[in-house]
């Protein structure tokens, strides 16, 4: 191979490409094509030389023979993967037992008449073709090569179709898309904000949008009627899998509604988007639940419903039993709640279980209580608490069968219900319960519209500050407001929130009153929601919306395990940008001109 400097570099010159690398099939046979791309593979046989051509659209094998041009032959010795090629053919048809029917363009290959090197290539961190082989950290850092890859370019292409599908709905449903503003206010809705100094304004930020909350309302109030965008949005949150630091959600907001206008458009195009990308033919309608009855029969907001093993309330059972840790449960307002595991008894040994007890003590319970259920009875440490009739019963309740295994904790209702509710997951992953290949929806109704803060001393929104309470509960706000419900509604799929959304309150005086159940004084409320308060008086119409989670969404319909997978360009879990190195230190003239300083030894 000749030394790195002395490879000539072509320019395309006059040269124009006629096909991409995966349209050509026996139909253009005798055919002067010019192709370009990347060197996929390569196979030196000394008198021919064969590449795999590589672009977005496939591959395409091309042949250099010097019985067809021996100046091209020459120069391909020296192609190595990844080198960025353009190549005059023609086409010809593979010979009888040589074709590849694995690819669209495998009935056919390119006799090469002329080659054009249009830049090489340093070794490649990793293989771009083949196996996935090298750490996501060096893949993130090398996302350029990655993003390369058929099998991710694919999601892409979905992402993009998806988002196609959407907006044709939206749009033939007389949305109107609409951008709001990415430097704005500061107005908290339960998350960090991100912020963004002022040169202009020294001392002032700007901050980045978690959604466009306000906004969407206010153009309700400006008689935009409906309203959507496919939009960034960023939160500086602690980041999963599932979240980034900045994120796409598709917004909407709809005028003169209540829940039932939102949610029928919402699931309307939820299932003219899975019926196309998917093929899949949604429930008619989507199943409800209340939130309270979802945390009872599955520990969660976010019910995976795709396999059963549902919570059972066994508290006027255990309560009565001699065991005195249920006994002191039940006797302080607690709850002893139980999961049945079909033929899981012989499925889960003592070391097993002593593992489920120590993620049941991560959850937050104090401990894991089970029962493996025999022919003959009980085998458990609860045996000799429990009389016959009582384990009759409680087996009954949970609806257990020789065989089976009954998994218990007891606490106060949160925590028992979140605990099991995470235990039920991990169970059904361990024995691999969750059907593959399969969506379940379910809609979740009528969340509280506040919840209590130990932490903060004081209640906060369940969703954000702006939702409306129902009507019947409006009167339990000023001395009971952990019991007012709200007029909220989350889209679930397959145990994964995909959209959220509510009826907005419309009316000042009870906005200010919820800024009040909030501890947000009148002073408060004014310097953070001044201008939308001021707005709230000029007419604003009834009103809700929903946002969808655009990347968890493409996450789940592509079948990949973390949105980032999804994201073009995406941050770590720790907020960084491998590609780029963000964040990093700002130039000490950037600072100063914009009035900060930075105190490094806290």
């Amino acid at each position: 191979m000749k030394e790195d400097q002395d490879i000539q570099i072509d320019s395309m010159g006059d040269w124009k490409r006629t096909h991409d690398c995966g349209s050509l099939r026996s139909d253009n046979v005798d055919q002067e094509v010019v192709l370009m791309g990347w060197v996929n593979s390569r196979r030196d046989l000394g008198n021919l030389i064969f590449i795999d051509l590589r672009d977005r659209e496939g591959v395409t094998q091309i042949v250099f023979d010097p019985q067809v041009d021996k100046e091209s032959h020459e120069r391909a010795h020296i192609l190595r993967n990844e080198w960025v090629i353009a190549v005059k053919c023609t086409v010809v048809p593979r010979l009888k037992g040589q074709e590849n029917f694995t690819l669209p363009t495998g009935s056919i290959e390119l006799k090469v008449r002329g080659l054009k090197i249009l830049n090489r290539t340093e070794t490649p961190p990793f293989q771009v073709d083949g196996a996935v082989d090298a750490s996501e950290t060096l893949r993130l850092k090398y996302r350029y090569l990655e993003l390369r890859r058929p099998q991710v370019l694919s999601a892409f292409r979905k992402r993009h179709l998806i988002a196609s599908c959407i907006r044709e709905y939206l749009d033939n449903k007389g949305f109107i898309e609409v951008e709001t503003p990415f430097l704005t206010k500061s107005t908290p809705e339960g998350a960090r904000d991100y912020l963004v100094p002022s040169r202009v304004n020294r001392g002032m930020c700007y901050a980045l949008p978690q959604s466009p909350q306000l906004f969407k309302q206010l153009l309700m109030i400006a008689g935009f009627d409906r309203y959507y965008q496919i939009v960034r949005c960023f939160r500086d949150e602690d980041l999963r899998a599932d979240r980034q630091p900045e994120f796409t959600q598709v917004d909407l907001e709809m005028a003169f509604v209540d829940e039932e206008d939102v949610m029928g458009v919402f699931e309307e195009m939820m299932r003219g988007l899975f019926r196309k990308m998917q093929e899949f033919d949604m429930a008619s309608p989507i199943p409800r639940l209340e939130y309270h009855e979802a945390m009872d029969r599955f520990g969660t907001d976010r019910p995976d419903i795709r396999f059963a093993m549902e919570l059972k309330d066994l508290t006027d059972i255990a309560g009565r039993s001699d065991f005195r840790v249920f006994k002191g449960v039940f006797e302080e307002g607690g709850v002893v709640k139980a999961i049945t595991v079909k033929d899981g008894a012989a499925s889960f040994s003592r070391k097993v279980l002593d593992e489920l007890s120590g993620l049941a003590f991560q959850y937050g319970a104090k401990g894991l209580a089970w029962i493996k259920v025999n022919k003959n009875g009980w085998q458990s440490s609860l045996n000799k608490f429990f009389r016959d009739e009582e384990k009759t019963a409680v087996n009954e309740k949970v609806k257990a069968a020789p065989g089976d295994l009954i998994l218990i904790v007891a606490h106060e209702h949160k925590i028992a219900n979140e605990a099991l509710g995470k235990l039920r997951l991990e169970v059904a992953r361990r024995l691999d319960l969750i059907p593959k290949n399969s969506y379940e929806f379910v809609w979740i109704t009528r969340f509280p519209l506040l919840e209590y803060s130990e932490t903060e001393g004081r209640f906060e929104a369940v969703h954000h500050p702006f939702t409306a309470p129902l009507e019947e509960d409006l009167t339990l706000l000023d001395d009971h407001p952990e019991r007012v419900r709200s007029k909220a509604y989350d889209l679930v799929l397959n145990g994964a929130e995909i959209g959220g959304g509510s009826v907005r309150i419309h009316n000042l005086a009870t906005q200010q009153k919820v800024f009040r159940a909030l501890g947000i004084s009148d002073q408060e409320a004014q310097m953070k929601f001044g201008f939308f308060l001021e707005a709230l008086k000029y007419g604003a119409p009834p009103h809700g919306g929903i946002a969808l989670g655009f990347d968890r969404l493409v996450a789940i319909m592509t079948g990949v395990k973390s949105i980032r997978e999804v994201i073009a360009f995406p941050k770590t879990t720790s907020a960084a940008c491998l590609l780029t190195d963000a964040p990093s230190r700002a130039d000490e003239a950037q600072l100063k001109e914009l009035g900060l300083r930075f105190d490094l030894e806290q």
